[in-house]
């Protein structure tokens, strides 16, 4: 199990390896990174999902002749979509958590 990659790696945030130079000061880092990775995540499924809808009127139209590319486009949307649901779940829930803390 441990060559399966279950998450998309149209999502995922390149991080730097250990020992690596960013390049990004505090300042910087702290001026919506997280803001913007999701962004970018978000964009990315948006990506998806587009391409999936074309790829299936591309079919409809008769445009496109393999039915196994168009499956394929719907199922990574579809797999990257309930993936950035569960990431929301998760932030949501650790949301919660951090409110509920005493002071």
């Amino acid at each position: 199990m441990s060559g399966i990659k279950i998450i998309p790696p149209v999502i995922m945030p390149q991080f730097p390896q250990a020992g690596q130079a960013t390049g990004i000061t505090d300042e910087q880092s702290d001026n919506g990174s997280f803001g913007d990775l999701l962004k970018d995540a978000i964009g990315s499924v948006n990506d998806l999902q587009q391409d999936a809808a074309e790829a299936q009127d591309k079919m409809m139209t008769g445009e496109a002749a393999d039915l196994h590319q168009v499956m394929i486009a719907v199922e990574k949307a579809g797999i990257s979509f309930d993936l950035l649901l569960r990431i929301r779940e998760e932030l949501l829930e650790a949301y919660d958590e951090v409110i509920s803390m005493p002071v």
